[in-house]
């Protein structure tokens, strides 16, 4: 019976990654080639989809990370967390990321013009939230060499990042401040 960590199982989940995108990639040419009267309903919905997907990583992997800094370099368990964190990683948030930003940058065009403070904050703010991405995908790949510098304490107050930038987003899009 092959382990979820064997080469058989990354290959198989690397396949409905690729698929998943292909799906959703598809799906956004049939709606436009389609273009029916509530094509915003669909991408705004397709976006949320992706966002959702994308915060589910950036709330899981540095939890990872802390659960990771307690594992002997080497051993079984450490070997697994690097799995875990590399198929989180490409599978799930590299492909959700990039779909967020399809999406939300067309919904910005096409709905909002660009136009809004507001807009242009919560523009600012994902990408920070992408800078946070990129840290954790740095930092994956540090685990992957047994490179980790930080304490399990840092990676604590690191899963509060997505958070607080999620919220910040949220109010941003919802209330439309300014």
């Amino acid at each position: 019976m092959a382990k979820q960590t064997d080469e058989r199982p990354g290959t198989y989940a690397r396949r409905r990654a690729h698929f998943a995108v292909l799906f959703f990639v598809l799906l956004g040419l049939g709606l436009f080639l389609w273009n029916p009267d509530n094509l915003y309903l669909w991408i705004k919905a397709l976006h949320v989809i992706a966002v959702i997907s994308w915060m589910a990583g950036l709330f899981y992997m540095p939890r990872l990370f802390i659960y990771h800094t307690d594992a002997e370099p080497g051993s079984t368990q450490s070997e697994t967390f690097k799995v875990m964190e590399r198929r989180l990683l490409r599978v799930i948030m590299n492909p959700a990321m990039m779909l967020t930003w399809i999406f939300g940058l067309y919904l910005a065009w096409s709905v909002y013009g660009f136009q809004g403070g507001w807009l242009h904050a919560k523009i600012g703010l994902v990408v920070l939230l992408t800078a946070v991405h990129v840290f954790f995908s740095r930092a994956a790949r540090a685990f992957e060499r047994d490179e980790n510098r930080h304490s399990a304490r840092y990676w604590r107050f690191m899963n509060e990042a997505p958070t607080v930038l999620m919220i910040a987003i949220v109010i941003l899009v919802v209330v439309k401040p300014f």
